[in-house]
């Protein structure tokens, strides 16, 4: 059956977890669009925050607090979002909560929770809304993680959460494909973000704080992708180049992956900078919201390419070629370049130094010397030239790899309705 969706402006949608981070990056670029909104998240008076911006910008939007770890509170939203514009056309499952610490540190009853949040919370989401769906036709979109691939060290409970979402993410696919139920479902991979979930997470480490390993992106970047989500039919999208290579990493060179983890993640996760205290551990309760970043220094990443691949694959194309192009203007560059600063540490130093003038053998020693340099630097730039072949080659390889890739799941996966024309964001 094909999957029918309504361009932004026309949609009902429901958004989990938009206090913050992603979910409140989202709500607003939403908005923005003049989409319909009901928000959901535990802290009250945030939502409501939101709820009245949103609403200044010409958006019509409720706020329903709730704990999505609780089936009748998302019972509670779908009630209200019937009532008050007649039912939704997208369900976001967004919200989600972090522990830091190695398995063996964090307590059963923390990992029962964050599983209540981050996995059974999309349970429950993807069940009232296939439900109303069916019959209606739609979209569902879960929020799952570049963990959804590969787990990362101190992070367990997070990577198998976000494991297990993709795993419910694509059962659930399959099976309303095999009943022909009109609703696409569409898996969102973030990289790394940054929002508060740094300083919402709960910690077991011993650093004062804890961070982002980079590249880290911003949360608008992700909305982006979510948005496009709402009115196109893919199966997955993944935000950031940067996580993607880590689990295509993973994949290919997984006990690899596992000792470069095991050197460099606790350092890179690891921070003297424990970010605002207000917002510290919301695993059992809400705390500090409002805010799309985190208060952490370092800064992210405004767009990316390789998400821009996934949503316009055809016109991507022209930036792969120019990466490739690059790719052989360096190798050029390598073999055109003088290679003197190879040798600064090498005895052919002393011919221009000026203590060996007015030796005896001072001359002859000076021709043998710029004869040797001059042969070692044509044997050199040889060597550059030719070890530059295998790197050009796999970036080549690489790019065409990466453009073939996204062009072939755009037209395996993009519906066919009309409405998916690109629409302009209201200003």
């Amino acid at each position: 059956m094909t999957v029918r969706l309504r361009l932004v402006e026309k949609q009902v949608v429901v958004l989990t977890g938009a206090s913050s981070g992603i979910g409140l990056a989202t709500a607003r670029a939403l908005a923005d669009r003049g989409a319909r909104l009901v928000l959901v998240a535990r802290n009250k008076s945030a939502l409501q925050d939101l709820a009245r911006e949103c609403s200044a910008k010409g958006a019509r939007a409720i706020a329903v607090a709730g704990d999505v770890g609780r089936f009748e509170d998302m019972e509670r939203v779908a009630e209200a979002t019937i009532r008050e514009f007649g039912g939704f056309d997208t369900w976001i499952n967004n919200a989600g909560v972090a522990i830091f610490g190695t398995v063996e540190q964090v307590p059963i009853e923390d990992h029962r929770r964050l599983f209540d949040t981050n996995y059974f919370g999309v349970l429950y989401g993807c069940l009232i809304a296939a439900k109303h769906l069916r019959q209606r036709g739609g979209k569902i979109i879960n929020i799952g993680s570049v963990l959804s691939d590969r787990a990362d060290i101190l992070q367990g409970p997070y990577s198998a959460s976000k494991h297990a979402v993709k795993g419910l993410t694509d059962a659930l696919r399959m099976e309303l494909e095999e009943d022909g139920a009109p609703i696409s479902v569409t898996l969102i991979k973030p990289s790394a973000i940054d929002t508060p979930y740094m300083e919402h997470a709960r910690s077991y480490m011993t650093s004062p704080g804890t961070k982002n390993p980079p590249p880290s992106y911003d949360p608008e970047v992700a909305a982006r992708a979510i948005v496009f989500a709402c009115e196109n039919d893919r199966r997955d999208i993944v935000v950031g180049f940067g996580g993607w290579a880590l689990a295509a990493m993973g994949s290919i060179a997984p006990r690899l992956t596992d000792y470069a983890m095991e050197v460099g993640g606790r350092i890179l996760q690891e921070s003297t900078d424990p970010g605002r205290p207000e917002r510290r551990d919301n695993l059992h309760e809400p705390r500090e919201d409002g805010a799309e970043r985190s208060s952490l220094p370092g800064g992210s990443r405004k767009t990316s390419l390789f998400l821009e691949a996934q949503l316009n694959p055809v016109s991507a194309v022209p930036g792969m070629v120019l990466s490739t192009l690059a790719g052989a203007g360096l190798a050029a560059l390598r073999k055109l370049r003088p290679v003197d600063s190879t040798f600064t540490s090498t005895p052919f130093q002393e011919i221009n130094n000026p203590v060996h003038e007015g030796r005896e053998d001072g001359g002859e020693q000076s021709s043998l010397a710029r004869g040797a340099l001059a042969s070692r630097q044509s044997l050199q730039g040889e060597l550059n030239a030719k070890s530059a072949v295998p790197g050009v080659a796999l970036a080549a390889l690489a790019g065409a790899g990466l453009i073939a890739m996204q062009m072939l799941r755009t037209r395996g996966s993009t519906s066919s309705s009309p409405q998916h024309k690109p629409t302009p964001r209201r200003r």
